[in-house]
């Protein structure tokens, strides 16, 4: 009896030695949660060096993972940039290159082909993708939907929490899309942050109805703060925190003139922090460059599925995720077309993570952005502090060049971004051999590049072109497609 005990006991320890721990099987399948902010310019949060706003749950968030120091959307706008991190295609491939469109009907996203490997896919709060067809995310309650609704409807975790911890052995992927900061910025509490104490960033001019308005935004990232530890929580309660794949991510820039709806680096760099327990490394940091098309292909990666490249213009990015490089792309592209939110301005852009070359292709017009003009029922979502930088800038030689550089603006730009953060000194004329050296790499890359997506230039940026998509009727597509 007491061989036939032993026998049974080291029979057991081998099958429990065989058997991983929950922790590694959840590392084959992990979970993916994804959480977004809404038009919050990366480096107004303290990780990224902003100065003024409190935001202790993406710090802590931040030291539990791994900080992006270089990721960015191939469109500062909301639902292109949003087509891209669903599809893991550029703009002009997946069709969305404007706002207020849709993808091609043909389009597949984040819900097929996660869908494919086993995960239910959903989503909570702003969807802002079109078509239906082609983005079946499963619905999540319990966040607002609507970007500009005065004030935010309050939040509820049950729809989250009950998608989380559904019984059944797939895992889940699911995006919560906040609403904030997005304007009208009326959630959170101003009183934080005293207008007069405020470090406004050189691209922002300084006037007293500005100031009031960063006030508030700043409250609404500090709100925006409290609800990712709100959903962090929740997955806690889930007990699956240790196996879901967390990011973060801060969407485009603000809405203040020369972040959102812009080709600088305020507008199309965001914030990504990725936490996943046991396989990303805690409190890192990495120079490594991504953007958004990259993110589905990685999702994919690490639910054990295949990069099909035919699918996809990203790749994934999962050894850096893993701690085992720090470099995954040369280059990050992007575009701009002003239609609707305003007259046609279409822009191109490069950044090597270094420097960003722009080539803007009509520089004869005058770049003009409706919301952050300010006129009738959008006066509650400018805060009209443009109309206050126009007659402050015929006083103040510095306010007076910020409307000059959001307003004209020359057929090229080049920024060492790198020692240039918010791209104030334009070195493209320079005469230095080097600086032509970077401004000639770039521009040829930049022209390979749109060659390669069917970008027809000056012609995809006019309001009959943005009918066309509103329908998904056009059909840019690269040659080779």
């Amino acid at each position: 009896m007491t061989t036939l005990r032993l026998l049974c006991a080291s029979v057991a320890c081998l099958l429990c030695a065989a058997t991983p721990p929950a922790s590694a099987t959840g590392q084959d399948h992990p979970n993916v949660l994804i959480i977004m902010a809404d038009d919050c310019t990366y480096n107004d949060l303290s990780l990224y060096g902003g100065l003024n706003a409190k935001t202790p749950n993406l710090d802590r968030l931040a030291s539990e993972g791994l900080v992006f120091n270089h990721a960015y959307l191939a469109e500062a706008m909301c639902q292109p940039c949003r087509a891209e991190l669903y599809t893991g295609q550029y703009p002009m491939r997946n069709g969305c290159a404007w706002n207020h469109s849709s993808s091609l009907p043909e389009t597949t996203s984040m819900p097929q082909h996660m869908g494919r490997l086993g995960y239910r896919v959903g989503i909570a709060g702003k969807v802002h993708v079109l078509p239906k067809k082609a983005f079946p995310f499963e619905p999540v309650a319990g966040f607002d939907p609507n970007c500009v609704r005065n004030p935010t409807r309050s939040h509820d975790l049950g729809g989250v929490k009950e998608f989380m911890s559904r019984s059944g052995d797939e895992p889940f992927c699911l995006v919560v899309a906040l609403v904030d900061p997005h304007v009208p910025w009326v959630m959170g509490d101003a009183s934080a942050y005293p207008p007069d104490d405020i470090v406004l960033p050189p691209n922002i001019a300084g006037t007293k109805v500005t100031r009031d308005a960063y006030s508030h935004y700043l409250a609404e990232v500090t709100y925006m703060d409290g609800q990712v530890a709100e959903i962090l929580a929740t997955l806690d309660q889930t007990g699956k925190a240790d196996d879901t794949l967390v990011m973060f991510t801060s969407e485009q820039g603000s809405q203040f003139p020369g972040n959102k709806w812009t080709n600088w680096d305020t507008g199309l760099h965001t914030a990504l922090i990725a936490r996943w327990p046991g396989v990303v490394p805690a409190g890192k940091r990495t120079d490594a460059l991504v953007q958004y098309a990259d993110v589905l292909p990685t999702l994919v990666d690490v639910a054990g599925g295949s990069e099909q490249p035919n699918n996809f213009d990203g790749t994934s990015f999962l050894p850096v995720l893993r701690g085992e490089s720090d470099s995954h792309r040369k280059y990050v592209y992007a575009v701009h077309n002003n239609v609707p939110e305003g007259p046609p301005y279409p822009i191109r852009s490069i950044s090597n993570g270094e420097y960003r070359y722009i080539r803007n292709l009509i520089p004869e017009n005058l770049y003009i952005e409706k919301h952050v003009m300010s006129h009738q029922n959008l006066d509650q979502l400018s805060r009209k502090y443009w109309q206050t930088w126009v007659w402050d800038s015929t006083q103040s030689d510095e306010i007076y060049g910020l409307v000059q550089r959001y307003q004209k603006r020359p057929f090229e730009t080049l920024y060492h971004t790198r020692t240039d953060p918010y791209e104030m000194q334009n070195l493209a004329t320079s005469q230095s051999d080097a600086t032509e050296a970077i401004r000639s790499e770039l521009s040829q890359e930049l022209d390979r590049w749109l060659e390669s997506q069917g970008d027809p230039g000056i012609e995809q940026d006019t309001r009959e072109t943005h009918r066309a998509a509103k329908q998904g009727n056009h059909r840019f597509r690269p040659p080779s497609q």
